[in-house]
């Protein structure tokens, strides 16, 4: 019989997502015990003047106050916290992170886009099985975007673009409904920024496109509704490209209200799919993939990954 040794809680400080996974470490693997995820929505109006502003630090000190109880009340032995893409660039990082300690007690380390990606690719790999086909691993943060050519094996490229759904928000969709307008400068946008990885596309040539956790779970759940299908979290949920499409044609023509009454769609979604549904549209028409899978598993899950494997 396997003891239990040890309990660890990672906390991912999205961009506009702060998610919390309790997990139980045992000698011969680990297994998930809680989940959770809230809104603190640390990126909403400094993102793209590289700060934290005053009330969005008090929203996170707020959700990471949740998450200390949940942990403490857990009896969890070991706490871990990353901050992605809004800590890594904002001016007032060290600030902001100095006052979540003094609140709750959590250090916060920030991480590297390339640091991110790796911990992506871990988590993805161990919900999906990428074979020795290369594909495209796309996680679509509210700061930064990760991209990942990689197999079974091994990655082959990795970039992170500090374009995420909360930059482009503020940057492009200035009506709600988006304008046509606003979707052909967003695109014109990410053939800038995007130049290197449409280099590596050409290199590599994945075949398959692999959406990580975000916007990518929820278009799952909407296509799931659709289909007439049961949705369920498990760590690889069901989606087609021609689902994409057709959730995107429809988004684009409705603005929030409406948008919140699509079957599978959540508030904390709500926001930002247009802008990060457009990122995924440039991709389907920059490159030709034959099909797509979604990871449920990403940053967390693959630190994780890591942990368990030096226990």
């Amino acid at each position: 019989m396997t003891l239990l040794t040890k309990k660890i809680a990672i906390i991912d400080l999205g961009t506009n997502t702060f998610h919390l996974l309790v997990a139980a470490l045992h000698d011969d693997g680990y297994k998930i015990v809680y989940q959770e995820k809230l809104p603190a929505k640390i990126g909403a109006g400094g993102i793209n003047h590289g700060t934290i502003t005053p009330e969005a630090t008090t929203r996170a000190i707020g959700v990471l106050k949740k998450y200390r109880q949940t942990v403490d009340d857990m009896g969890v032995d070991q706490t871990l916290a990353f901050g992605t893409s809004a800590l890594r660039s904002a001016k007032n990082q060290r600030e902001v992170i100095s006052k979540i300690k003094d609140a709750t007690g959590i250090d916060v380390t920030v991480i590297s886009g390339e640091q991110e990606a790796q911990y992506i690719y871990e988590g993805v790999r161990a919900a999906v099985n990428l074979g020795h086909q290369k594909s495209l691993i796309v996680d679509i943060g509210g700061g930064s975007v990760e991209f990942i050519i990689a197999n079974e094996a091994r990655v082959f490229w990795k970039q992170s673009f500090e374009i995420g759904g909360q930059r482009l928000l503020e940057l492009f969709q200035k009506h709600d409904p988006i304008l046509p307008d606003e979707v052909q400068k967003l695109h014109d946008y990410l053939a800038i920024q995007l130049q290197p990885l449409l280099t590596a596309l050409t290199d590599h040539t994945p075949k398959t496109l692999v959406g990580s956790s975000g916007t990518f779970d929820t278009l799952s759940e909407i296509h799931c509704h659709r289909k007439g299908m049961m949705f369920e979290q498990t760590p690889e949920t069901p989606l087609t490209l021609e689902g994409i499409n057709d959730i995107y044609k429809e988004l684009l023509l409705k603005n929030r209200a409406k948008r919140l009454l699509i079957p599978g769609m959540i508030e904390l979604r709500v926001d930002m799919i247009v802008v990060t549904c457009s990122l995924i549209d440039f991709l389907l028409q920059a490159h030709e993939f034959e099909d797509v899978k979604v990871s449920s598993y990403s940053l967390k899950e693959g630190v994780l990954q890591q942990l368990s494997m030096q226990f």
